[in-house]
């Protein structure tokens, strides 16, 4: 089984994320695309946001609601780690150059 982590490529009102379990992930990922299973997937796909798998780990339903539990997925998704980093360095870049207004 796995758990796998679904980033939104634009809020879905609060949501920006997707946290759930399979024992087979294609099928689901399949099934997210069609706007089938999951109501969050659903909307977010009928309201055209792209999204991707950003991270997945070996595990069940306890694994799954573990994570659900801490309720910080931005601090469990890679991809919310390489905006904030891309963030920080061009806060930095443009902060310390003369040439920029």
């Amino acid at each position: 089984m796995a758990v796998y982590l679904i980033h939104f490529e634009h809020p879905y009102k609060h949501a920006r994320h997707y946290l759930g379990s399979t024992n087979d992930l294609q099928a689901r990922l399949q099934h997210h695309q069609a706007g089938t299973g999951a109501r969050l997937m659903e909307v977010v796909t009928k309201a055209g946001i792209r999204w991707h798998v950003s991270r997945t780990w070996q595990g069940g339903r306890d694994v799954e609601r573990a994570l659900k539990t801490w309720k910080n997925s931005p601090k469990l998704c890679p991809t919310c780690w390489q905006e904030q980093f891309s963030q920080r360095l061009l806060s930095l870049s443009t902060r310390d150059d003369p040439w920029h207004e």
